[in-house]
């Protein structure tokens, strides 16, 4: 076992359906066998899992939304994703989860949050992972689609909701018109974890800092390009939530090798390091740490640093914090 894998560990930035493994997603295909173009060999999984751009991942993404068609498919793959966690230490992790597309085909709004709530419950018992959920708007689906989000959100407030963000695509869906939906969200106690500066510039992170109150960007990237951003980000201590292989594997960025992470830590930026879609990309978070060790230049300290830092980053219960910290120093020896 590699020091990054038994290292105990928190995820920020996972998203539901993007964490479906491939026994998964073969399962749920296969469920729904003749109504899906999802693969159900190993095989036509990986080929149907190699990305030509942002835009196709967007699409391959969908596809496997659609196999959550009932409460119990969403059952199925929140136990697994705990399971799937929980084998490389992660001990706490915050999954950001989008309502609005199983609302739209028809599961309803109760029946979503309870088979989260359920499924978080047995996870915890079952594998010691204890879950929390970011709802996120999908921004490809416009203000409809926030009005469901904000209205799950705030009228049956799950017990495990602490976040309410923005994903899908960045291009054509400004950060701004939502600022109605995340003014509601904060006053009701949530904390603003919008997705930002991946496959667009740094001024999308700029509008989701002035117009959304975001107190961690997902992705954020594109900072880089920005000195004065960066500048901002370091004195405010707003962290990023940085998933290497997701930007190559998405061509946000063109190689490991020219990865921003270097150029942000070096400017002071708090960064965490996930996972993002990690069956879809190939990877674990096991492996995002690898990488970071790799690119940072770190030894066994570092990394558990960066581990640290995801749990201070995270919006963990206190005695969840404690207790992940001792874990690290323990497993360090420090």
């Amino acid at each position: 076992m590699s020091f990054e894998t038994g290292l105990p560990k928190a995820e920020l930035h996972v998203h539901h359906v993007g964490s479906a493994s491939m026994r998964t997603v073969a399962e749920l295909a296969e469920r729904h066998a003749g109504t899906t173009t999802v693969p159900t060999d190993p095989d036509g999984l990986a080929d149907f899992f190699t990305f030509t751009d942002f835009g196709h991942f967007i699409e391959v993404y969908l596809s496997v939304v659609d196999l959550l068609r009932t409460p119990e498919d969403l059952w199925t793959l929140t136990h697994d994703v705990a399971r799937d966690l929980a084998a490389q230490n992660v001990r706490y992790v915050e999954l950001t989860c989008t309502p609005y597309t199983s609302i739209a085909v028809g599961i309803s709004a109760e029946a979503y949050c309870e088979a989260l709530e359920d499924a978080r419950r047995r996870a915890e018992a079952d594998f010691g992972v204890t879950m929390r959920w970011i709802f996120d708007i999908p921004g490809e689906s416009g203000l409809p689609a926030a009005d469901v989000t904000l209205d799950t959100a705030l009228r049956l407030q799950p017990d495990g909701l602490v976040g309410f963000g923005l994903g899908g695509p960045e291009i054509g869906v400004p950060r701004p018109q939502f600022k109605p939906h995340f003014d509601q969200a904060r006053a009701a106690g949530l904390h603003s974890l919008p997705h930002a500066g991946e496959s667009t510039g740094p001024q999308t992170i700029w509008d989701s800092l002035e117009a959304l109150g975001a107190e961690r960007i997902g992705h954020g990237i594109a900072a880089a390009q920005d000195p004065a951003l960066m500048a901002y980000l370091a004195e405010h201590q707003i962290p990023l939530e940085i998933s290497p292989t997701s930007n190559v594997r998405t061509r946000s960025v063109a190689s490991l090798a020219e990865h921003p992470l270097p150029a942000l830590v070096a400017a002071g930026v708090p960064v965490s390091i996930n996972s993002d879609d990690p069956p879809m990309f190939g990877t674990t978070l096991s492996q995002e740490y690898e990488v970071a060790r790799d690119l940072l230049g770190l030894d066994d300290a570092g990394v558990a640093e960066l581990a640290r830092a995801a749990v201070r980053h995270s919006y963990a219960p206190d005695a969840v914090r404690t207790r992940l910290l001792a874990e690290i120093d323990a497993y360090t020896g420090s």
